[in-house]
């Protein structure tokens, strides 16, 4: 399989198969300064194996006043951190980046564990990471300032100062952990920022093992805070008068939750959330690819648990019969089976609340007047007690049906035809998200049109990869706002303050 065109890349644990990995879960604690905590005042959460629907862990959770500690040590490791040279910083993070490089076997592991993940989509999501960590070491010292003004009438010297803004909250979501964690803590040390970092009581399992790396390159205790906890210690955090700023990935209930919590405080926010992208399919485009591009890239790849990913897809109507056929015998050939098999492509939904609420939304569409061409069931036999759904292909789909308008989250793609350009712009530009965009053609003139027109924090054409590094991620509308990777990300950890000198 051509993988050129997917977010992570499977491949690197080609001598393991499932029988060879130790599904062991780890001991998981609170993370604050430099200490371990095997219990916090939230109590216990039972973490469930979605692949065999059974409690496989207990996980400690943080309460407010587990947040309220973690918040002090972080806010007093930022005086000296700030101060630390940025050359330090930068080699920090790049001892940091080597870490994560070397423990590709061990964090696609424990991404299978935390949330099913299949173990070789996890491996890419290592070095992914590790880019990420590497990319934002190489800003740490090359923050400037600017002069702005110098008048030579009254000598006034005119200057900006780009500055930190101390300790940053960051809320992770379950989807994808240790990635999820790379986008954002690197850049805000990089900055100059202390973190605390609140990841999802559902996948504990990388983000201990990410602290144990950072303490291992030899960061100050107290600067990378890791604490996991359920919503109430989420909304500690964001309303804790010393955190200065929150960047948090998730889903718009929580979203709203958090702004309103921001709004109180005067406190500025990062918000990466859904999304409901639409991959457009024109006569132009190369078949092969584009078929497989939108198949694996929907009902494959974290079976259909990603924000950005393509669920959408819109088909010009002289091609249309012919990609549906396609989309739907590539969709019922994906493997899907044990997260353990470096074979399989697609694994389970995250627990049994998002077996229910998927299956619900397949019987809502069949009942819209969709049409069914593969899938639409869970899977029963050897994977009855897991969380699987078979990966869906919907035809025929209205544009203003709730399945073309409200994000699944799980392995199911909408499919509907277009006669013009024009239309093709005005059905993806008709949700209220704005996260992705995807065009398959090879009209130069056209990708560029569509580029300017789609409603959308990014556009990729013709299989470019998602979440580069180098590029601004982030959505408009529903899907939020701020940037992720680029300058722009590094942009968001930073203040600007005048200075005027007479």
């Amino acid at each position: 399989m051509d993988c050129q065109f997917l977010p992570i890349c499977p491949g690197g644990l080609d001598h393991m198969s499932a029988t060879d990995v130790d599904r062991t879960r780890p001991n998981v604690h609170l993370r604050i300064g430099g200490e371990r905590l095997n219990f916090g005042g939230g109590g216990v959460f039972e973490h469930i194996d979605p692949a065999t629907g059974q409690v496989d862990a207990l996980v400690p959770l943080a309460d407010a006043a587990d947040v309220d500690r973690a918040v002090a040590v972080a806010h007093d490791a930022f005086g000296s951190w700030r101060r630390t040279r940025p050359a330090e910083r930068r080699r920090l993070l790049m001892r940091l980046a080597d870490l994560i490089d070397d423990a590709v076997e061990e964090f696609a592991r424990r991404g299978t564990l935390d949330n099913g993940t299949p173990i070789s989509t996890a491996a890419g999501f290592v070095p992914q990471a590790a880019e990420w960590t590497r990319y934002y070491a190489g800003w740490a010292d090359k923050i400037h300032s600017d002069v702005t003004a110098s008048f030579a009438d009254d000598g006034e010297l005119g200057l900006t100062l780009a500055q930190p803004y101390g300790v940053i909250g960051v809320i992770i979501t379950w989807n994808g952990p240790l990635i999820s964690l790379a986008m954002k803590i690197p850049a805000a040390l990089a900055a100059g920022n202390t973190v605390v970092v609140k990841p999802s009581e559902l996948t504990p399992f990388c983000g201990e093992l990410f602290a144990d790396l950072v303490e291992e390159a030899g960061f100050p205790p107290g600067v990378v805070n890791i604490l996991p906890g359920a919503p109430e210690a989420g909304a500690a955090l964001v309303a804790h008068p010393l955190v200065q700023k929150v960047t948090f990935t998730g889903g718009p209930v929580t979203a709203r939750k958090i702004l309103h919590l921001c709004a109180d405080h005067m406190k500025p926010s990062v918000l990466e959330l859904g999304g409901k992208s639409a991959n457009i399919v024109f006569a132009d485009a190369d078949l092969d690819i584009a078929c497989m591009h939108g198949t694996i890239m929907s009902v494959g790849v974290l079976s259909g648990q990603g924000c950005a990913l393509p669920t959408r897809m819109l088909v010009h109507r002289s091609i249309y019969d012919d990609v549906v056929d396609r989309v739907g015998s590539m969709a019922k050939s994906l493997p899907v089976g044990d997260p353990f098999d470096p074979t399989t492509l697609s694994g389970p939904v995250v627990n049994a609340a998002a077996l229910e609420r998927i299956l619900a939304i397949i019987d809502r569409a069949k009942l819209d007047g969709a049409r069914l061409v593969t899938g639409g069931a869970r899977l029963e036999g050897a994977l009855a007690g897991g969380y699987f759904i078979e990966p869906t292909v919907f035809a025929d789909v209205d544009p203003e049906s709730s399945l073309a308008q409200d994000e699944v989250f799980g392995p199911v793609l909408a499919m509907t035809p277009f006669d013009t350009d024009d239309e093709a712009i005005a059905i993806a530009n008709g949700t209220q998200y704005g996260l992705s965009a995807y065009v398959q053609t090879k009209d130069l003139r056209r990708a560029h049109r569509l580029a300017e027109e789609l409603v959308a924090g990014e556009v990729l054409v013709n299989g470019a990869r998602n979440l580069a590094v180098h590029r601004p991620f982030g959505g408009l509308g529903r899907s939020g706002f701020g940037k992720e990777g680029g300058r722009a990300g590094l942009e968001e950890f930073l203040r600007t303050k005048s200075v005027g000198i007479a």
